[in-house]
């Protein structure tokens, strides 16, 4: 497995693209000099997408069938204002959360009327990077190499993983109460491993905290994570579904892993 070190943005600022199925990837060839843009057939779209905030919003309502994308989607919060004032564990970010669950995340505001199984606008203030995750969740899955772009991206890789152990603990006949009850035991469980123990994944991809202070607060931030995550998952899950059983859309990703990893 390739995991490549942070380099320059392709997506160029707040902007991604998703390639048709057809069109061919372009790739540098061993004559094109480093740093150059690969080259282009006539045929191929021209690489001028549409912002990546918009690009994710479509993507929770993308079939499986669709998610095939040439590279997959990093953060947009790789530029976020806490990234910058070094809220950082490590080069884990303490990144802003819209949730009423205690911890020592700062709240972003609260919109009474955004149901549960619902995020508010990319563009809106209260947008957060669990929004992100579980509209990246089902295209980033599909691959097994992931480009760490900025510290964000550690985030959304770890909210990936733990999606996928939140959708093993639901089974397909289950109601919303059982299926709540399995979900939020493992949500609520402190006993998770966190970067720099030895079974957190991945550990190359992160640092450790530098002493027992910065670890007690990332797990803190972590569990907050895992507990909004939880609920936010489950609303969509059992709202798509309908009838009281949960999405088959949904669970049909259970066995998948993100970059062949799980926590």
């Amino acid at each position: 497995m390739l995991v490549t070190p942070s380099q320059p943005d392709r997506h160029a600022g707040m902007s991604a693209f998703l390639r048709p199925l057809h069109s061919p990837i372009p790739s540098l060839s061993p004559s094109t000099p480093a740093g150059a843009a690969p080259s282009r057939s006539p045929t191929q779209p021209p690489l001028h997408p549409p912002p990546i905030a918009r690009a994710h919003g479509h993507l929770a309502n993308l079939p499986p069938s669709l998610s095939l994308y040439p590279q997959a989607y990093n953060s947009i919060f790789n530029s976020d204002p806490s990234v910058a004032q070094g809220r950082l564990v490590g080069n884990f970010p303490l990144l802003p959360l819209r949730t009423k669950t205690r911890g020592p995340a700062y709240t972003l505001p609260l919109d009474a009327a955004l149901p549960a199984g619902e995020s508010p606008d990319p563009d809106s203030e209260s947008y957060d990077i669990l929004d992100e995750v579980l509209a990246l969740f089902r295209a980033n899955t599909f691959f097994r190499n992931f480009e760490i772009q900025g510290p964000a991206d550690r985030l959304l890789v770890y909210g990936i993983w733990f999606v996928s152990d939140c959708l093993s603990k639901i089974k397909p006949s289950a109601g919303v109460r059982d299926a709540t009850k399995d979900v939020m035991n493992l949500a609520l469980d402190n006993n998770f491993a966190i970067p720099g123990d030895p079974s957190f994944p991945l550990n190359q991809m992160y640092e450790a905290p530098r002493d027992r202070q910065d670890a007690e607060l990332l797990r803190q931030y972590m569990a907050q994570v895992r507990h909004e995550l939880a609920i936010r998952l489950l609303a969509r899950v059992y709202e798509e579904g309908g009838d009281g059983k949960p999405s088959k859309w949904w669970l049909s990703f259970t066995k998948r892993k993100f970059m062949g990893k799980g926590l």
